[in-house]
C-alpha cells in the first residue's frame, strides 16, 4: 500500500520534473539494473566504470541519489571527494620542465632568511645571482622561513652595532700583605671586550681618575658613551673631563651594578684569575701584577664571546712545535707554535 501511494506521488509530481532530470534518474535505475543482472547472487562488485558512471551524473543531476538503491547516498558521495582529490593531485603533478634545487641551496636559502629579516625574497634571490646560483626568485620565495616575524633586528644585533662607541670604567679594592687597601681602577671597550687602561693607587681622587681618562684615549680614540656607577668620586671634576672629551657620561641606577656588567665581569676576572691567587707586597707589586695580566688577557687568552678569540686577534698557527710560556710567574701560560 505504502508503495502504491508513492508511486502515485510520483506520478502526479513528475510535470514539474524536468525532462533531463528524468532521464538521468531513468539512466540510473537501467544502470543498477545492469549492475545486479552482471551478478545474480553475493554482494554486488562496481567497476571503475560504475563508479564514474553515477559520480558523472552526481555532479550534473544531485537529486539521482533519491533513486539509489544498490549503494548508499554517503558512498557516492564519498567516491566523488575521492575523484576530486585524484584529479587535483593530478594536476599539480611535477610536470619534469622545473630543475629540483639542491639541498645545500635550500639550506643557504632559509640561512639567508633568517639571519636578514629585512630582506625578502627579490633580495636574497640577488644574492644568490651573485654567488653563481641560477635559481628563480619564486623557488627563494617557496623555500624561505615562513612567519620570521616583525622585519627588525634583536637587542644583541643592536649592542652590537653600538659597543664599538660605548666603554665602561669602575673601581676595585686589593687587600696588600701589610692589611693596606690599594684601588685599581679599570677602563674596557665594549667591542672586543679590551682592557683599555688599567692603574693603581693608594688615594684615589677625582682628580686622579680624570687624569687616568686622559691618558687613556689620547687625540681622537676616546669612546662616545662612558657607562659608570654612582660612586662619589666621579665628582665634578670627572664629568667635565668627558664633556671635554667629547664622551657622553652614563651613569647607571643606584645599587645596579648588572648594568654595568662588562666592567663587572672584568674585574670579577682579575680577582680570579689573578689577584686571589697572589699575595700583593705593595703598589709597585701590583702596578707590575697588573700590567702583566692586562697584557695576558687582550693578546693572549681567549674569550667566549669573540668565538674564543683574544681581544687583540691570534692568528691561527698550523704548523711548528708548540711551546708554552709562563705569564705570572707559572699562573697562566701562552701557547704558540715557533
Amino acid at each position: 500500500m505504502i508503495g502504491l501511494f508513492c508511486f502515485a506521488l510520483a506520478v502526479l509530481a513528475s510535470p514539474f520534473r524536468s525532462k533531463l532530470r528524468l532521464e538521468a534518474e531513468n539512466a540510473v535505475l537501467r544502470h543498477q539494473l545492469i549492475v545486479l543482472r552482471r551478478r545474480p547472487r553475493g554482494r554486488v562488485r562496481l567497476t571503475n566504470h560504475d563508479r564514474w558512471f553515477f559520480i558523472q551524473l552526481y555532479r550534473w543531476f544531485p537529486a539521482i541519489l533519491q533513486v539509489l538503491t544498490i549503494i548508499r547516498p554517503e558512498t557516492l558521495v564519498r567516491w566523488h571527494r575521492a575523484g576530486f582529490r585524484c584529479y587535483w593531485r593530478w594536476k599539480s603533478r611535477p610536470r619534469g620542465e622545473r630543475r629540483q634545487i639542491e639541498t645545500e641551496l635550500r639550506v643557504l636559502i632559509r640561512r639567508m632568511s633568517v639571519e636578514n629579516p629585512l630582506w625578502g625574497a627579490p633580495r636574497i634571490h640577488g644574492e644568490l645571482l651573485k654567488l653563481g646560483f641560477q635559481v628563480a626568485e619564486s623557488s627563494v620565495a617557496r623555500y624561505m622561513v615562513k612567519g620570521r616575524g616583525r622585519p627588525s633586528h634583536g637587542w644583541r644585533i643592536f649592542l652590537h652595532n653600538h659597543a664599538p662607541d660605548i666603554a665602561a670604567m669602575d673601581l676595585f679594592v686589593v687587600p696588600t700583605i701589610g692589611f693596606k687597601l690599594l684601588y685599581a681602577f679599570v677602563i674596557v671597550r665594549l667591542d672586543r671586550r679590551d682592557l683599555v687602561w688599567i692603574n693603581v693607587t693608594a688615594h684615589p681622587t677625582a682628580e686622579w681618575v680624570a687624569r687616568q681618562l686622559t691618558e687613556a684615549f689620547p687625540w681622537n680614540e676616546a669612546p662616545r658613551y662612558m657607562i659608570r656607577d654612582r660612586d662619589c668620586i666621579y665628582g665634578a671634576v670627572v664629568t667635565r673631563r668627558l664633556r671635554a672629551m667629547g664622551i657622553r657620561d652614563k651613569p647607571i641606577a643606584p645599587a645596579s651594578p648588572w648594568q654595568n656588567g662588562f666592567v663587572e665581569r672584568l674585574i670579577g676576572s682579575i680577582r680570579r684569575e689573578c689577584v686571589d691567587q697572589i699575595i700583593v707586597l705593595g703598589e709597585a707589586h701590583l702596578h707590575r701584577i697588573l700590567k702583566s695580566y692586562a697584557r695576558y688577557y687582550n693578546a693572549t687568552r681567549t674569550h667566549l664571546a669573540l668565538g674564543k678569540d683574544a681581544p687583540v686577534s691570534r692568528p691561527v698557527q698550523r704548523t711548528g712545535e708548540v711551546r708554552a710560556l709562563a705569564i705570572l710567574g707559572g699562573l697562566h701560560h701562552h701557547y704558540r707554535r715557533g
